[in-house]
């Protein structure tokens, strides 16, 4: 038998119920903020990723899907590994950034090539949002109170932690950058392994290992902090200051990073207790140098390249379900309001039936089953879920009428053919 590629999940039916009750809801804040939707490849040029998530980043070295085309040359492609870099693709292409300051969100599967486990694919599809233009603080605070409210209406406003960092501009965290790599370099032998092969790659990451005695060395090493300019700081206490203002707390976390070279200043993750390691829900920050060193791809050497400011963040909708049922979950819900049974010799006029209250009543769910016996039909009405079933046999067509069963009670009666049309507030008999 042919199988699902491994960390490549099908999302069964009953899964999928509660993907779009979770996708609606998310959606629907989203559109309380005025942000709006935008539907992206997901194949994109390689170089795109490697010149904007970074060469030595651990995305690029090891976990991307490439492959060339059968263009003459090849192209280079990659399946996407994350969002931004495309939506930023899409706004210069599209021109999207003029005279305006775009707000967007996306939602799809991403793919990258690590050791599948709980909440955690190859492929994995994320929610991620964008806003372009403003360089405020309070563009930040926006979108952390965003965040904060989809908590609220999924229920999980007290499972979530707030965590902030600033990373500064990138002339801060390369001054940072060097004093950390001197502080750890006489001290390699006390790293784990991978800490070791990022204090020649991507040493900002170190702050981020999960290994106890790599962080027990971290405890008197450089802090980021010292390293801010005044406008870094400015902003980051502004940020601050808003989330104070709405009520959201908040904790700084000095070891909050990015494993991508385009953020810069505010870094945010919403975290939590209830599912082991894998403990961030969402994580986001500011990137104001990626549209810059996109629009830098073929310029002229002697013709500066201006970047837009930008902050976004993006969420594992796998992670984000686990959580929720977990510790909220969502109801099972009927995909059949009605289930329409229909005597074999009469299925003609059932079929009718059924669509034309498909037609007059759109805010009900209906199903059929095959032309097979009466029994098996109703065997199907009973596995649906339905509230109500209607049921239709010669008797019912001479006498133009239809029995209606109450799927919870039992109850049965005959009615109207008409009276589901128009009985307006659907609920049992």
């Amino acid at each position: 038998m042919i199988k699902a590629i491994k960390g490549f999940n099908d999302i069964l039916p009953e899964q999928a119920a509660k993907w779009l009750q979770l996708e609606a809801v998310l959606a629907d804040v989203l559109a309380r903020y005025g942000y709006e939707n935008i539907r992206l490849p997901i194949v994109e040029q390689t170089d795109l990723f490697a010149r904007a998530i970074g060469g030595a980043t651990d995305i690029v070295e090891k976990e991307m899907y490439s492959f060339a085309d059968k263009s003459e040359p090849p192209t280079p492609l990659t399946l996407r590994p994350e969002g931004t870099a495309g939506a930023v693709r899409a706004v210069l292409e599209h021109n999207l950034l003029r005279g305006d300051t775009p707000k967007l969100w996306y939602i799809g599967p991403m793919f990258r090539y690590e050791r599948p486990q709980k909440g955690r694919y190859r492929q994995f599809h994320q929610i991620g949002v964008e806003s372009f233009g403003s360089a405020s603080p309070d563009a930040d605070a926006e979108l952390i109170a965003m965040t904060h409210l989809m908590w609220q209406e999924l229920g999980l406003k007290d499972e979530m932690r707030l965590q902030l960092n600033s990373l500064g501009e990138i002339d801060e965290r390369r001054a940072y950058r060097d004093a950390l790599v001197a502080y750890l370099t006489d001290k390699q032998d006390q790293l784990d392994e991978d800490s070791k092969r990022r204090l020649t790659t991507n040493p900002l990451r170190i702050l981020d290992s999960k290994e106890p005695s790599t962080q027990a060395l971290l405890t008197h090493a450089p802090k980021l902090a010292d390293f801010l300019g005044t406008e870094s700081k400015v902003h980051f206490e502004q940020v601050q200051a808003y989330l104070t203002t709405l009520g959201i707390d908040y904790e700084i976390n000095p070891h909050l990073v990015r494993g991508l070279d385009y953020y810069n200043k505010t870094v945010f993750e919403w975290v939590t207790d209830k599912l082991g390691s894998q403990a961030t829900v969402c994580a986001g920050g500011r990137y104001d140098g990626l549209i810059g060193q996109l629009k830098s791809v073929g310029a002229r050497d002697d013709k500066p390249v201006k970047s837009e400011p930008a902050v976004g963040f993006a969420m594992g909708l796998e992670r984000l379900l686990l959580l929720i049922e977990a510790v909220a979950p969502m109801p099972d819900m009927s995909v059949c309001d009605v289930f329409v049974v229909a005597q074999p010799e009469v299925y003609g006029f059932g079929i009718n039936y059924a669509q034309k209250l498909r037609y007059s009543r759109p805010d009900l769910r209906i199903k059929m089953a095959s032309a097979t016996s009466m029994k098996a039909q109703m065997k199907k009405a009973d596995k649906s879920g339905a509230a109500l079933t209607v049921i239709i046999a010669q008797q019912e067509l001479d006498d133009n009428t239809i029995s209606i069963k109450d799927m919870q009670t039992g109850e049965q009666q005959s009615v109207a053919q008409d009276w589901l049309a128009s009985t307006k507030n659907f609920t049992r008999l």
